[in-house]
């Protein structure tokens, strides 16, 4: 169960705004043609919204893998419905940016338009799923 009254709105604005302006600046990656930064990014705008949500509830949120992170989170929460996206863009977080996660070539040349469009989807509905629950805590809190 949460504890609604323990909800941290400072801190998870705090993050939320970070997540808006990464998420922006992968899509301005998408429109430069630079597809593994697009890509990179949207992962971390996913990974700092979920990260605001277990801030917000008090939780720790250490490490990188968004999947991870979800199974931290109260069950009653539901993140089973973004799972598949998270898993997806938990494969974006090292090879979009180490030329040696390649056997040849740098990561600039393995990622295309479609796979930054799909990165910054996915992130979109993991950043907008995250609203929607904190809405909904915040909601619920407020009927006490």
């Amino acid at each position: 169960m949460i504890l609604r009254e323990l909800l941290d709105e400072p801190e998870f604005l705090r993050w939320i705004n970070m997540v808006k302006r990464t998420i922006d600046s992968s899509r301005g990656d998408l429109e430069r043609g630079d597809y593994n930064w697009a890509c990179f990014k949207a992962q971390q705008s996913a990974e700092f919204a979920v990260k605001a949500l277990l801030r917000g509830l008090g939780l720790e949120a250490y490490g990188h893998s968004i999947s991870f992170l979800l199974s931290k989170l109260p069950r009653e929460l539901n993140s089973s419905i973004i799972m598949q996206e998270a898993k997806t863009l938990d494969k974006y977080y090292v090879p979009t940016r180490y030329p040696n996660a390649w056997a040849e070539g740098s990561p600039f040349d393995y990622y295309t338009y479609q796979d930054a469009v799909q990165a910054i989807n996915f992130a979109e509905k993991i950043i907008n799923w995250v609203v929607d629950s904190w809405r909904s805590l915040s909601r619920e809190k407020e009927r006490g």
